[in-house]
């Protein structure tokens, strides 16, 4: 979990302190978020971290196979079952099942879901033996777990079995104040994948990352650099580099610096120079009212003083 916004260290001392209990987590979340990488951290400081780490995307599997998938079956339970199979608890024996998409489980999967969550024991298909199961389950979902509760479209007991510690990750859009520290990270890692030597972004691209709603979160940021650096050969990314839908998507801000400073002013002014006023009123983060004031050489005006004749 990269970061330093009192968001992201925030959930980080949650994830580790959650880590050293047994109980089931839900985390919530944004698609590209990093849930996966939330539950993996609850596995690494977990009593649990030396065993396996089991990750069962719920939307990918055909609800014809999801009990086969997650709890196995014997060697002929079923048409085309020629040998036995392990389902994803006991293959994760000791450690940690992460149930990603678990909005998207099949009603019939979660109640059976919720026996083994209540009995700590599993039932392969076409056995008639219950084998008891030792591990600890981290869930997660994109989407309104209340709200499908409400609907009949996820069992409310399997909710409150799973909902026992709880963490939403934020969108970028959020803490992007993150986004420097992530641009400096991926392009570490990508250059050394990729054998580039790209040491970072012009202002002009830098300040268009930074004004952006990233709608598929870090996943996107993150995407945005590699397929940037598939291409290009220069050290420093500049607009010619990015992909040509970012180019598009960029070139307001790139073009119209009157447009947005007269805006930012305005803004400012007709809230009293409130920053987190501000803020909302442009749809930015706080962070880049000041970036966008100090790149515009922008002051608060100093009060007048009267003085008595």
């Amino acid at each position: 979990m990269l970061g330093s916004s009192q968001k992201i260290t925030a959930i980080r001392e949650y994830l580790t302190q959650v880590a050293g209990f047994d109980s089931n987590v839900l985390i919530t979340g944004e698609t590209g978020t990093g849930k996966e990488l939330a539950a993996a951290m609850i596995h690494e400081h977990s009593r649990r971290s030396d065993r396996p780490f089991i990750s069962l995307n719920c939307a990918a599997i055909p609800e014809t196979l999801f009990e086969s998938e997650v709890f196995g079956h014997e060697k002929g339970a079923f048409t085309g079952a020629t040998r036995k199979q392990v389902g994803v608890f006991a293959e994760a024996g000791g450690g940690t099942v992460f149930l990603d998409e678990i909005g998207d489980m099949p009603l019939i999967a979660q109640s059976k879901m919720l026996r083994v969550l209540e009995n700590r024991e599993i039932r392969s298909i076409g056995s008639t033996r219950a084998v008891p199961v030792d591990v600890r389950v981290v869930a997660a979902t994109n989407q309104p777990l209340e709200e499908l509760v409400g609907q009949g479209r996820f069992r409310s007991d399997l909710f409150y079995r799973l909902n026992i510690g709880r963490v939403n990750l934020p969108p970028l859009r959020e803490r992007k104040e993150d986004i420097p520290g992530l641009i400096a990270h991926f392009l570490t890692v990508l250059n050394a994948q990729m054998g580039r030597t790209v040491v970072g972004l012009e202002p002009a691209v830098r300040d268009s990352l930074m004004d952006y709603t990233w709608p598929g979160n870090v996943r996107e940021l993150r995407n945005v650099l590699e397929a940037t650096l598939l291409t290009t050969q220069s050290s420093m990314i500049g607009f010619k580099d990015l992909p040509e839908q970012y180019r598009t998507k960029f070139s307001h801000v790139h073009a119209m610096p009157l447009q947005e400073r007269e805006r930012l002013v305005s803004a400012l002014v007709a809230t009293n120079w409130n920053i987190s006023k501000t803020a909302q009123q442009l749809d930015w983060a706080r962070m880049t009212v000041y970036r966008k004031m100090e790149h515009y050489s922008l002051e608060r005006p100093r009060p007048v003083s009267m003085v008595s004749m």
